[in-house]
């Protein structure tokens, strides 16, 4: 019963993936120098800023009509898994390690995207039909 509701539960969990993703990416156009001063004042360089919001809102977005799904997706695990060590790891603040391991799950979720793809109702699948 609940396998043919699968083409549902993928694109349901492509939303929640991209609900996370693109409101971030969005956050750091308009909040830039913000979002710039934090990643130096971690020791990241801020003039890869441009880069982490074409990660975070275009990779949101190709998730969410699930367009190169594979690959956007393997793409957000890497940077999921070090945005939390770089920002996150940090054992003595246990909110710090909730942010870390919820970063652990997230790219755990991606994975799966990796793994099986986007599902039916996404671009991937129109255009193997095509």
């Amino acid at each position: 019963m609940l396998e043919k509701l699968n083409p549902l539960f993928d694109l349901a969990g492509r939303i929640f993936i991209a609900v996370l993703f693109v409101p971030a990416g969005f956050g750091k156009i308009t909040g830039y120098s913000g979002t710039a001063g934090y990643m130096e004042s971690v020791g990241v360089p801020g003039i890869l800023l441009p880069l982490v919001i074409i990660v975070e809102l275009g990779g949101g977005l190709a998730i969410l009509a699930g367009w190169q799904t594979r690959i956007w997706a393997f793409l957000l695990a890497g940077f999921t898994l070090v945005s939390g060590l770089l920002f996150h790891l940090q054992p003595e603040d246990q909110m710090q390690m909730i942010m870390f391991t919820k970063n652990i799950a997230i790219a755990g979720g991606l994975l799966f995207l990796v793994a099986n793809g986007a599902g039916a109702y996404s671009l991937d699948r129109r255009s193997k039909q095509a």
